[in-house]
């Protein structure tokens, strides 16, 4: 109780009009000296510490989270101020129905109230050009808060400034499957041309066959005969080739009965390929037999691209800079397929309604320095080439 009744007391001094001034120029100045540096263009947030903030204060969970929004409204200003153009949060995740139903339904309600507060009733988005994005499995909410969310999406919709994506029901792995989902529904619809690969690995093994193939047939000189399912439905480029090997053998045939010394075997009558239409027919089968070939995309053309292209924040620049609050060092299924080898993770141990600028300005500052230090780098490394 001690430490809330403190809380308590340095927040009304923060929010007295002398303070609040100090506060106000203070925070100016100390943006403005951040955007004379790089500023990274995506920057994640995992919002932990609301209940473990609500127990150390002695309030109710749904305070906590109440209070975590508050702090995500700040942050907010000062990401878009600073020059940060996407912001992610992991606002929900699929496990979090796990929890008590109370502090499911409390949550969606507070979800509701705030999303409004964020698109209508505040000036962030308005004065930032904020379009607001809900990514995650939707269906799994209730209609009252699918709705909520729709409007919150329609009146950001045309604002083109920033980003603000609000994961939940949220997982990497949940959207990691979906991704590959329509990567496989997009690689199963036929195409109407293909431009061949030469170098792909499935063509070099196919030629090798082929030519391998070719060389002993050659060498042994085996006529080949061909099976009456290969009649009845040919391939298109050795249906003239093998007309011709039928028309050659039928002459033979008729040839080698015909010369034949043996009398008895003169008496047998003159075979001719009309005695076996299955076998020596040169005529091609009707059109209508033959199922002509629907060309597909080639699957060795899905890359690393293709996946991230059907993700969730396929249209967001890559992750630069991730950030976990209350001391917990893991990402918890939250963007692991964005996390790539330039991004730079950092868990805070301020619990996350305590996170503000004073917490967040050694963060862009310490990947400012990394920013540059790689940069130097690959310059390094350019002129040594």
């Amino acid at each position: 109780m001690p430490s809330m009744h403190l809380s308590q007391i340095r927040r009304w001094l923060l929010q007295s009009p002398p303070a609040e001034w100090v506060v106000t120029q203070l925070r100016e100045v100390l943006i403005g000296a951040l955007r004379q540096g790089p500023i990274p263009r995506h920057v994640a947030f995992v919002m932990d510490g609301n209940r473990r903030f609500a127990r150390n204060q002695g309030i109710e969970t749904v305070e906590g989270h109440n209070f975590g929004f508050e702090a995500l409204a700040k942050i907010l200003e000062v990401c878009y101020k600073s020059g940060i153009r996407t912001v992610t949060i992991y606002a929900f995740s699929i496990e979090n129905f796990k929890r008590s139903k109370h502090e499911v339904a409390a949550l969606m309600d507070l979800a509701k109230v705030k999303l409004m507060q964020l698109s209508q009733h505040g000036d962030l988005c308005e004065r930032y050009g904020v379009r607001i994005q809900v990514l995650g499995r939707r269906e799994l909410l209730s209609p009252e808060v699918a709705e909520k969310i729709g409007e919150v999406e329609r009146i950001t919709a045309g604002n083109g400034d920033a980003v603000l994506n609000i994961c939940g029901p949220y997982t990497s792995h949940d959207e990691i499957t979906h991704s590959v989902r329509e990567t496989v529904e997009e690689f199963s619809k036929p195409v109407s041309s293909i431009t061949a690969r030469p170098f792909s690995q499935s063509h070099i093994s196919h030629t090798i066959r082929t030519r391998n193939l070719g060389t002993s047939a050659a060498s042994k000189e085996i006529p080949r005969v061909p099976s009456p399912i290969e009649e009845t439905i040919p391939d298109a480029e050795d249906s003239a080739a093998s007309s011709t090997l039928n028309a050659s053998e039928s002459a033979s045939t008729a040839t080698s009965y015909s010369a034949s010394p043996d009398p008895d075997t003169a008496k047998l009558p003159l075979q001719t390929s009309k005695s076996f239409p299955s076998l020596l027919s040169t005529h091609p089968p009707p059109s209508s037999m033959v199922k002509a070939a629907q060309p597909y995309p080639d699957p060795e053309a899905i890359t690393e691209a293709t996946i991230t292209s059907h993700l969730f924040t396929a249209d967001d620049p890559p992750l630069d800079l991730l950030i976990r609050t209350s001391g917990v060092e893991r990402l918890s299924d939250f963007m692991l397929w964005q996390c790539h080898e330039e991004t730079d993770i950092v868990f805070s141990k301020t619990l996350w309604p305590e996170f503000d600028l004073l917490s967040f300005l050694p963060i862009l500052v310490e990947w400012q320095w990394r920013h540059k230090r790689r940069g130097n780098e690959e310059g390094e490394s350019r002129k040594g080439r």
